[in-house]
């Protein structure tokens, strides 16, 4: 169990994910953990009453004495964030990890003192059910010993790869997003097998389950995607017509631009929140 004291700034959907996963593998207490919102006061209010996590009135005490300030804001808040939260970070006692797509570490940095390690993170809200893909890059101050216990803190909310800040937006874009993806596909199924006949309750039942089923596939043979379709894949049968309609209306073409949409305007979002002017 982690010892260190978490402060979320934000209390988003995304925090709201992470604060399920680790006290669902109980990594810290509810104890540990205290949240403050800029003024959305029904929602820490429900954050308190679900999880019994701290909410205090004096915020900047909440910061201050946190070891780990967690920022979990939409990205046009994240300036008006950091020019109030930012200056009570101090080297050698907090350690700064952001969750919002398309902020670069080297801009967090200009909010606080040299010295602050600030680590950039893209989980994705399966994290709820410690399932989460997380991209992990750390800043420049940011040492071995702050990844790894950002590292720790995603892995009890599912599977951590750290790498290189520039493909972060990758991740964003294709774990990030990758889950809105996967239920409009769901969506889809879902409705074709309702319009040729299906009770809405079975469509989605036969669903769900081929999708787990085709995840275990991948995860437990280790096989390539490529070659698992194509061993269900017989010329001329029913599959076959299937995945045809499918290259018809290009669709693999359709699920990278997505990827690559999302990736864009996660660096977008980096790059308009840079021409903002930050206090020294």
């Amino acid at each position: 169990m982690l010892s260190q004291t978490i402060c979320f700034i934000g209390a988003s959907s995304m925090a709201e994910a992470i604060i399920t996963g680790l006290l669902k593998k109980q990594l810290t207490t509810k104890d540990n953990i205290s949240v403050i919102n800029k003024a959305n006061r029904s929602r820490l209010t429900g954050l308190k009453r679900r999880f019994g996590v701290r909410s205090p009135e004096r915020k900047e005490t909440a910061v201050m004495n946190a070891d780990i300030v967690l920022l979990a804001v939409k990205p046009k808040d994240v300036h008006e964030a950091m020019e109030e939260w930012g200056q009570y970070l101090k080297p050698g006692k907090h350690v700064l990890v952001s969750v919002v797509a398309g902020v670069s570490t080297s801009h967090l940095e200009t909010y606080v003192e040299d010295g602050v390690p600030v680590v950039r993170t893209m989980p994705n809200t399966s994290c709820t059910i410690g399932q989460s893909a997380t991209g992990i890059a750390a800043g420049r101050w940011a040492g071995h010993k702050h990844v790894q216990l950002t590292e720790r803190l995603f892995s009890a909310v599912g599977t951590v790869v750290t790498l290189e800040e520039e493909l972060l937006d990758t991740v964003t874009g294709l774990s990030g997003s990758g889950p809105a993806f996967v239920y409009y596909l769901v969506e889809a199924l879902e409705q074709a097998g309702i319009d040729a006949g299906l009770r809405p309750e079975i469509a989605r039942k036969l669903t769900v389950q081929t999708l787990f089923g085709a995840a275990e596939m991948l995860v437990k043979t280790a096989e390539e995607p490529a070659l698992l379709r194509e061993k269900v894949t017989s010329p001329g049968g029913t599959t076959f017509a299937g995945i045809e309609v499918l290259k018809s209306h290009d669709f693999a073409r359709a699920v990278q631009e997505a990827v690559f949409s999302a990736r864009d305007r996660a660096k977008q979002l980096g790059e308009e929140l840079t021409t903002l002017p930050v206090k020294h």
